[in-house]
């Protein structure tokens, strides 16, 4: 089977899901994330990857938001649907209910808190991915979360023996191993994005098709102008982007995990609501900080 692969590219935003006072995701604000990213030039979106809090809902609360993201972005955009089941029946269950949507393709995170085998690992994509031998399958690399790195021979193995896993996410922020994916993988249709927002040029550089970056929720034109400038040839202007663009993200660090996306949003006016129990809003001096670079940046 033919994979449309091509839509694997460019700024790829795991978007804010916004939710009520009752935590409840809401359907007015979502739709309207939607259009402001696409509207200022992302060129796909990614619902419920890790800033998109998809840890912290239920399968049929993704589901149907993703089917509304879908029909708001109405082609648009490609969207992909992103998940990080740890059990892997579990996973084959929600990939399938994925697949039925409209989406371009399906993001997985290896298994959080576990520490699988290589083997064990290899399994686990294999069996969620043949489930689903229709929809094009990206792997997701985030060691930070997950907190163990899949290994190259890993990537390499489910890159050349499963058909539909065409593509990876990297957010491990390591270029070395990032360009070691590409060059492992050239012979295949293997399309590999990095997961750092502030890696987007170099990862350009080595052969990255381009990046998930969930500063392009805000700062979408910026993001946005480092892949097209720099496929435009315009690379002394991408560079100059990413430069603008990393204190910004930098600033974001100190916040709780994945607090800062939102708070920068709602500093903006975007009114995306609050980010979702335990996590609270940035406060005090790490907020601070992060209104100096927004400042700094030309956002405030």
């Amino acid at each position: 089977m033919k994979f449309e692969i091509e839509k694997i590219k460019g700024i790829i935003v795991p978007l804010i899901t916004p939710v009520d006072a009752e935590e409840k995701i809401d359907e007015t604000r979502l739709r309207k994330i939607v259009n402001h990213v696409i509207d200022h030039g992302v060129h796909g979106i990614l619902a419920f990857g890790s800033n998109s809090e998809f840890y912290m809902f239920e399968d049929e609360e993704m589901v149907q938001a993703t089917r509304i993201i879908c029909e708001e972005a109405n082609g648009r955009v490609p969207v992909f649907f992103g998940m990080g089941k740890i059990r892997t029946s579990h996973s084959v269950a929600l990939a399938k209910k994925a697949a039925e949507l409209p989406v371009a393709g399906i993001s997985i995170l290896q298994p959080m808190f576990i520490k699988p085998t290589d083997e064990a690992l290899y399994n686990h994509f294999r069996k969620i991915a043949e489930a689903v031998p229709e929809t094009m399958v990206l792997l997701y690399n985030n060691p930070g979360r997950a907190g163990y790195t899949m290994s190259l021979p890993v990537v390499r193995r489910l890159a050349h023996d499963v058909a539909n896993i065409v593509g990876m996410k990297d957010s491990s922020g390591d270029v070395t191993y990032l360009s070691e994916v590409i060059r492992q993988n050239q012979d295949v249709d293997f399309r590999v994005m990095a997961g750092k927002d502030t890696i987007v040029y170099p990862a350009l550089a080595v052969g990255a098709v381009g990046s998930v970056c969930s500063t392009a929720n805000m700062y979408t034109e910026l993001v946005a102008g480092i892949y097209d400038k720099f496929v435009a040839g315009d690379l002394k202007g991408a560079l100059e982007n990413q430069f603008k663009l990393n204190p910004i993200r930098l600033s974001q660090d100190a916040a709780s995990f994945p607090a800062a996306t939102k708070d920068m949003a709602n500093l903006m006016g975007l009114d995306m609501g609050a980010s979702i129990l335990p996590t609270e809003a940035t406060t005090g001096v790490i907020l601070e900080k992060m209104k100096n670079e927004m400042k700094a940046g030309g956002f405030l």
